[in-house]
């Protein structure tokens, strides 16, 4: 079963808190972390707010900016002494819990706001961001400290596979981890200055959510799994299959580009999926890129798919790399024939190749 996350915030932070236990007698606030100009009991400080600030954006299901408040660590019970480096751990123990707890109790279409780079976030998109934030700063800490860190790869294969579905995975998870992020190089890589992670794109229709596949649910779907959504009976169709290896397949070799990728369609009455629609790749150079769709069986002749292609055409045509969407179409399957007419399509060729399949195209 594909995991949300929980399990893996509660490893991340254990794995933090055992390493920097280790050197609970050093002075944080005198020690930078590694490259950052925060102190080492700053950067701790950061992790624990970054903590809290996820899980109450997905507890509280923010939709449009950060939930207005903050964490304080600057005190015991009594109010008198400073927290130590001890107290600091215990923060952050307590914030990957209720982390932990927000991503485990989230119904699956839970978001919240988050602004990179489409304003939201499911949970296994808040359990990926907290994880890194906790890896990455504890590199940093581990670093400026002076101890050995590397934490357990599928950990790195986590975060990578949710919110960095642009970034080409390498041999060593941990080390691509770290370059995605321009802390360290890779062979046959520039070292990057800027980043950013991605969460997935999700679209909105009258009925339905056209919720983008990362990486992760891709491998899922593609091995027989259901990529974490709740299918209808009979689904996913064979079509969803096929496009979440051809996903996996561009992501391996760095091409993949999320907003080109596969979607999934879910019902927003019931949160069931009863289809898949998106692209095989980016736009060409000419700015031509071709679409695909599928339904399970039960969902078909709702008008699902062509709400969904209209969605889908309309957002990459207002795009400036995007100039025209094709199709390509057995001669014999009139309801496709049909859900392409009706989201603008043309037919401009005929037997495009050996199975005879006929074109369709949508221009800007």
């Amino acid at each position: 079963m594909l995991s949300t996350g929980g399990n893996e915030v509660d490893e991340a932070v254990a794995s933090t808190v055992a390493l920097l236990r280790q050197a609970l007698d050093r002075d944080w606030a005198e020690i930078n972390a590694g490259p950052l100009e925060w102190s080492c009991r700053q950067t701790a400080e950061h992790v624990a707010s970054d903590l809290i600030a996820y899980a109450g954006q997905l507890a509280g299901r923010a939709q449009s900016a950060y939930t207005p408040f903050s964490i304080t660590i600057d005190g015991r019970e009594d109010g008198l002494d400073a927290a130590d480096n001890a107290g600091i751990l215990d923060v952050i123990t307590t914030t990957g819990a209720l982390l932990t707890a927000a991503i485990r109790t989230a119904p699956r279409d839970a978001r919240g706001f988050h602004p990179y780079p489409f304003r939201s976030a499911n949970r296994e998109g808040f359990a990926a961001m907290g994880i890194a934030e906790v890896l990455l700063h504890t590199h940093d800490m581990a670093e400026g400290l002076g101890l050995p860190y590397e934490p357990p790869p599928h950990l790195a294969e986590f975060v990578l596979t949710r919110i960095f579905p642009a970034v080409r995975p390498g041999p060593d998870r941990w080390q691509t981890l770290l370059w995605a992020t321009g802390r360290a190089d890779l062979p046959g890589r520039a070292r990057l200055t800027e980043w950013r992670w991605s969460n997935n794109l999700v679209l909105d229709t009258e009925r339905l959510r056209l919720e983008g596949v990362t990486p992760a649910a891709a491998a899922d779907l593609s091995a027989g799994g259901t990529g974490g959504f709740d299918w209808i009976e009979d689904g996913p169709f064979y079509g969803t299959r096929e496009a979440a290896g051809m996903l996996i397949k561009s992501y391996e070799a760095g091409v993949h580009r999320p907003e080109f990728g596969l979607f999934v369609l879910v019902r927003r009455e019931d949160d069931r999926a009863v289809g898949g629609v998106g692209f095989h790749g980016a736009p060409d150079e000419e700015g031509k890129a071709e679409v695909g769709y599928d339904l399970a069986e039960p969902a078909r002749g709702n008008g699902y798919a062509t709400e969904a292609l209209r969605a889908l055409t309309e957002r990459a045509l207002a795009r400036d790399d995007v100039r025209s969407l094709f199709a390509t179409i057995k001669p014999s399957n009139a309801p496709s024939q049909a859900v392409i007419a009706r989201a603008g399509f043309v037919r401009v060729s005929e037997k495009v190749d050996e199975e005879g399949l006929q074109a369709y195209e949508l221009r800007g």
